[in-house]
């Protein structure tokens, strides 16, 4: 499929550029989308939860009224669950959330998102561009003349450029990375993917079949 390439100012440049049909245009794979986005979620959960349970709980271990005759249920320790302040029962513990996915699967997972994306023309080719210096008034300025100042937008760039990086770092609808760096979580939840032309080569190199 052939895309127009804009510049900085949003206007079309003239040339196009091929996105390969085997990145872009494949036939989406739903559920391997759904396995690296949970993945993803997945690794980035803590796992410190927890949870007291009776044997944990410091108390007393006097048995606390006496056996029989009480016209109640039998209790031998203020830590039972039973009673407030006591242990939980199958308190949640420390855990880790990771799991494994196979490196083909979750090449399929991002040529899927791609393609997703491309298929609802959000995604846009931009040629390369830089900053003499961090500042974030010229990346809103990229912004507005591409009209994604009121969009989540994900920059690919071709190799880690520290101007740009810096310069989008505290806008909280933008996220800038480099072309290996891309992740199906991060496709899926932009509103529009900007590839800078630079990424291409590298994003069809690292993804195609």
């Amino acid at each position: 499929m052939k895309v127009s390439v804009l510049d900085i100012t949003g206007k079309d440049t003239g040339r196009q550029v091929e996105l390969a049909d085997s990145v872009f245009a494949m036939e989406p794979n739903n559920h391997a989308v759904y396995l690296d986005v949970k993945q993803h979620l997945a690794n980035k959960r803590q796992g410190t939860h927890k949870a007291k349970e009776r044997a944990e709980i410091t108390g007393s271990t006097r048995k606390i009224k006496k056996q029989k005759g009480t016209g109640t249920a039998r209790a031998g320790s203020i830590k039972s669950p039973v009673f407030r302040g006591g242990g939980r029962v199958f308190g949640p513990r420390p855990r880790n959330y990771s799991f494994k996915l196979n490196k083909a699967l979750k090449k399929i997972a991002r040529r899927s998102a791609l393609s997703l994306q491309a298929k609802d023309s959000n995604v846009m080719v931009v040629e390369n561009f830089n900053f003499e210096a961090p500042k974030t008034k010229e990346f809103v300025n990229v912004l507005k003349a591409l009209e994604l100042d009121n969009k989540k937008a994900l920059f690919v760039l071709g190799e880690s450029n520290n101007n740009v990086y810096l310069s989008s770092r505290n806008l909280e609808r933008v996220k800038t990375i480099t072309a290996s760096e891309l992740s199906t979580y991060g496709i899926m939840n932009a509103n529009k993917v900007v590839l800078l032309e630079s990424a291409l080569g590298e994003i069809e190199s690292n993804l195609g079949k």
